[in-house]
């Protein structure tokens, strides 16, 4: 069945592909700058990082699990959060050329990366109520729901 109105393949008719390709753009320059931050700084501000957070939840640093854990953070480690979080940049950045040129891959490509945020987001919204928590998910619901209308209109067509 076929609508009236076809399918613009424009990617400026769609202003909601393109405010969501800047979201995503928007996470891929900030999961480089983490990655470059951890390759400049290393493993010793990370330490110190987890080390105070460790401190805050009433743990002890020396012994135990969080003594594990921070004995886990070495160079090496480092390199491969930076790695993952380049590999993630790459993913988003991706994503958002695709969605700034109107490609359909890249509709269910987010589609689907945003729907596996929602349950996250709802533990979130249990354990830590707050506007914050209720933001991210209504963002992730409304990407969801843009990426899902824009699919079901190619499918149409």
């Amino acid at each position: 069945m076929t609508s009236n109105t076809p399918y613009n393949p424009d990617p400026h008719a769609h202003p909601g592909l393109a405010a969501i390709a800047l979201l995503e753009a928007g996470k891929a320059v900030l999961a480089f700058l983490a990655a470059a931050g951890l390759e400049i700084s290393g493993p010793a501000p990370l330490r110190n990082i987890i080390n105070a957070l460790i401190h805050r939840v009433g743990g002890d640093p020396e012994n135990g699990a969080f003594s594990s854990l921070l004995g886990m953070i070495t160079p090496d480690t480092v390199h491969l959060g930076a790695a993952v979080l380049v590999a993630y940049g790459l993913l988003r950045a991706l994503e958002a050329w695709g969605l700034w040129r109107a490609r359909a891959w890249a509709s269910w490509l987010g589609c689907i990366s945003a729907a596996l945020y929602l349950p996250l987001d709802i533990y979130a919204i249990i354990k830590h109520p707050g506007w914050a928590s209720w933001l991210l998910l209504a963002v992730n619901v409304l990407v969801v729901w843009v990426l899902a209308r824009d699919i079901g209109k190619r499918r149409k067509h």
